[in-house]
């Protein structure tokens, strides 16, 4: 990208700048002796012309909204629109959650983001024995229709963007949601949302699965190709980086291993009938955002190239929308702490930056004091106003990937993607992203990282601010949000009621029918829809697909 013989000329300055450096050590003696990224990668003292000269500006760097999309997806990005708002909330339930919803909305809030409780994650209504003592705990208990026409009463479906982190059981809340907005006059057309989705890293990562690997693959491919048809504008996956990431991964981890479980999506779609470019605008990802700024924007810029050249030249995707990556980003819950709570006010403030500078789509903000309940009121509004601060107040979004060309940026960037690159072809090899799981490598390569990051943090070489470093006294917290336990027989009355007074015929009926339609090759998504509208509960749903497909079993990681 640069005329070599100004690089040349350069290397004399570079000279005189080693010498400038070995007499300002000698006075005063660097930090340490190795800087690092937050990922324990190596940073150079200094970037210069020479670190991206083989860089070429057009296929590597180019214009924003313009394959291979490094810079954005969108030609002017946030001085036309501004990345959705997408605050993430639900806990006890649909009742409280709705007001919360209402709430964010008078806030400022342009995007809702539901949370699901533990039970309703795996599939298990709230009076299970298995859900006893956490109903509404993590989220909103959602058991039927009912619950869901609940939690968004009062929100008109064809205004708002929706995203719901729901994975095993996804076609059922989908269901659900789109039973809703049918009650409310909103054909599945007008609805814009998105369902995460994503099992595999449920698998790696997080561990709320339920059925094994090929059913999971099948249920995703059935909600593509319905939706494909049904309802254009709904992302019908959210490709999860950040629970990866959550899990202890490098930030080229999060980024190959979500790639890797984005290309098992589309080979299970493509092997399914599906045309790449009737799917594949439609597929999203959902990243993390931590704490080394720069490192979180070359990640994001990596990603995006990634997949574009992964589109075309791999599944010779045509359409352009078909390239793009487009991401929802989540500042990083595990990087909050309980000690000296308002610090993560900081830390959220950071990430933000990192996502904005990144390019992202849509952004939910943690709240200050999450690390040690649900978030409360306040400080929910506090993390919105974040947002609105950086949006509104801090002139990042003035212009275009403000970053680009950078040195430091560009070569991070580069980095990135090849050592992710290299996670892809090592999955590959072993047979693709399921067969790489089975093996437990992907979960043995994000222990080894977490390993070393926890080992830094006890050893200091890490700093923790009000962890392992500037610590003081504290009082216990007050003021936490905290779910009564009533809520949880409070939904095992409401069930006990709507099984009294529905109509059981029509419930049995429908889920003979997605029985039958399980064990064939029907697209499950009608026989789900229909059941949903009997009122027959999710866990009712779940257990005729466990009845079918089983249950996987989690292999131990050795």
């Amino acid at each position: 990208m640069f005329d070599r013989s100004k690089l040349d000329q350069m290397k004399d300055k570079a000279n005189q700048y080693e010498a400038q450096v070995e007499k300002s050590i000698a006075r005063f003696p660097e930090r340490r002796e190795t800087f690092v990224t937050g990922s324990n990668s190596e940073v150079e003292r200094l970037y210069t012309p020479e670190d991206i000269a083989e860089q070429d500006f057009l296929e590597d760097i180019g214009y924003p909204g313009s394959y291979p999309f490094t810079r954005g997806v969108q030609p002017n990005m946030y001085r036309g629109r501004l990345w959705t708002m997408r605050m993430y909330a639900g806990f006890a339930t649909a009742e409280e959650s709705n007001k919360r919803y209402k709430y964010l909305v008078e806030q400022g809030s342009s995007g809702l983001s539901v949370a699901f409780d533990l039970p309703t994650q795996i599939g298990y209504d709230s009076d299970h024995a298995l859900s006893e003592g956490e109903v509404g705990k993590v989220g909103v208990a959602i058991d039927s229709l009912a619950d869901m026409e609940v939690l968004f009463d009062g929100i008109p479906l064809d205004k708002v963007s929706t995203s719901m982190t729901i994975n095993a059981p996804a076609s059922i809340l989908l269901a659900m949601y789109i039973a809703v907005a049918e009650k409310q006059g909103v054909s599945a057309d007008k609805l814009r949302g998105t369902i995460q989705n994503d099992i595999l890293k449920e698998y790696i990562a997080r561990g709320t699965y339920i059925f094994p690997t090929e059913p999971s693959m099948r249920l995703i491919t059935d909600i593509f190709a319905y939706c494909s048809e049904h309802v254009p504008q709904w992302n019908t996956i959210s490709i999860s980086g950040y629970h990866i990431r959550e899990a202890g991964s490098t930030a080229a981890q999060e980024v190959g291993f979500t790639l890797a479980d984005g290309i098992a999506y589309v080979e299970a779609a493509l092997e399914a009938g599906l045309q790449i470019d009737d799917f594949a605008p439609r597929l999203s990802f959902f990243f993390n955002a931590h704490n080394d700024l720069l490192e979180e924007v070359a990640k994001y810029r990596a990603a995006r190239r990634m997949w574009a050249r992964l589109m075309k030249e791999r599944f010779g995707a045509k359409k352009e929308k078909s390239m793009q990556l487009k991401f929802h980003t989540q500042t990083a819950g595990s990087t909050l702490t309980a000690q000296q709570a308002e610090n993560n006010i900081v830390r959220v403030t950071i990430q933000t930056l990192a996502a904005v500078l990144g390019g992202t789509q849509s952004l939910h903000t943690n709240s200050k004091d999450e690390a040690l309940a649900l978030p409360s009121e306040q400080s929910v509004r506090t993390a919105l106003r974040t947002q609105q601060i950086v949006a509104y107040e801090s002139g990042v979004t003035n212009t275009v990937d403000p970053l680009a060309g950078s040195y430091y940026i560009e070569a991070l960037t580069d980095q990135i993607e090849q050592e992710a690159m290299d996670y892809i072809r090592r999955i590959d090899d072993m047979g693709g992203t399921v067969a790489a799981i089975d093996k437990g490598y992907i979960q043995r390569e994000i222990m080894d990282a977490a390993y070393e990051y926890q080992r830094a943090v006890e050893l200091n070489e890490a700093i923790v601010v009000g962890v392992n470093k500037y610590q003081v006294e504290e009082e216990s917290p007050t003021g936490l949000l905290r779910v009564d336990p009533v809520v949880g027989e409070n939904q095992t009355k409401k069930l006990q009621a709507l099984r009294s007074s529905r109509d059981n015929e029509a419930v049995e009926a429908a889920l003979a029918g997605l029985k039958k339609a399980c064990e064939g090759d029907e697209n499950v998504m009608p026989f789900i829809i229909e059941a949903v509208k009997t009122y027959a509960t999710l866990g009712e749903i779940a257990d005729v697909m466990r009845s079918v497909f089983g249950e996987y079993q989690q292999a131990v990681i050795v």
